[in-house]
C-alpha cells in the first residue's frame, strides 16, 4: 500500500477491515459502524468516504480484485487483458508449470489469504438477492479473465468456451477445499502436500481442455 496516497489509501484501508469482517460474519456483519470500529478509524469515516452499502461493497469487490492481480504478478502469471495476437505456443512442459503456478495461488488463497477468499464467496452470495450487484461482479476471478487467451494458446479446441469452465473449476475448486467436501480429506492448505495435491487438479484438467 506504500504507492496509495489521499482518498486512496483511505479507502484501501476501509476495504480491507470490510474484507476482514465479511470473512468473520458475512454479509450481515458488514455495517459502516463495524467497519469504522475494525479500522481503527472514528465513526462516520467509512460513510463519508462510501456512502451508501452498495459503495461500500463496490470498494470490497475492487480491492479484492487488486490484490487478486498483485498475487497473479508474484507468481508471474498474465495480470492484464490477453494482447491482439496470441503469444507462442504452449507445450505441454508450460502447461505443467502454468498447473503449478495456479495451484500455489490457489493456495495462497486457501491459507494466507483465506479471509479474501471468504469475503469474495459473501459478495457472490449477496448478488444472488441484489442483483444490481452482479455487474459489479462478473468479473470473477483475474484467472478467469486471463484463460481464454492461455487456453488458445496450448491449442484447446474452444478457448471462448472452455475458458469459462476454466474458471468455474478453479472457483469450484477453491469453494470446495474451503467449506466442502474436499476441505475434509485434502491436505492442509499452506503446505507442500496442498499445492501438490491442488497441481494435478489443475494439470489434469487444462490437460482435458487442450486434448
Amino acid at each position: 500500500m506504500d504507492g496509495l496516497t489521499g482518498r486512496t489509501k483511505r479507502v484501501a484501508v476501509l476495504a480491507d477491515a470490510a474484507i476482514a469482517l465479511l470473512a468473520e460474519n458475512g454479509v450481515r456483519g458488514l455495517t459502516h459502524r463495524a467497519v469504522d470500529a475494525r479500522a481503527g478509524m472514528p465513526a462516520g469515516t467509512t460513510s463519508a468516504y462510501l456512502r451508501s452499502r452498495q459503495a461500500l461493497i463496490e470498494a470490497v469487490v475492487q480491492r479484492l480484485a487488486d490484490l487478486d492481480r498483485a498475487d497473479l504478478g508474484d507468481h508471474k502469471l498474465p495480470t492484464t487483458a490477453p494482447p491482439p495476437s496470441p503469444g507462442p505456443p504452449l507445450t505441454p512442459g508450460d502447461l505443467d508449470q502454468l498447473a503449478a503456478g495456479i495451484a500455489g495461488i490457489l493456495d495462497h488463497w486457501l491459507s494466507a489469504g483465506r479471509d479474501r477468499t471468504l469475503a469474495r464467496y459473501a459478495c457472490l452470495l449477496e448478488a444472488v438477492h441484489r442483483p444490481q450487484l452482479r455487474t459489479i461482479l462478473a468479473h470473477g476471478t483475474v484467472l478467469r479473465a486471463q484463460a481464454e487467451e492461455l487456453l488458445a494458446r496450448a491449442g484447446a479446441p474452444d478457448p471462448r468456451r472452455q475458458g469459462h469452465h476454466f474458471g468455474a473449476f478453479v472457483d469450484g475448486l477453491l469453494f470446495d477445499r474451503l467449506v466442502g467436501a474436499g476441505a475434509l480429506s485434502a491436505p492442509p492448505p499452506g503446505t507442500p502436500a496442498s499445492r501438490t495435491d491442488l497441481t494435478a487438479a489443475v494439470r489434469d484438467l487444462l490437460r482435458a481442455l487442450t486434448t
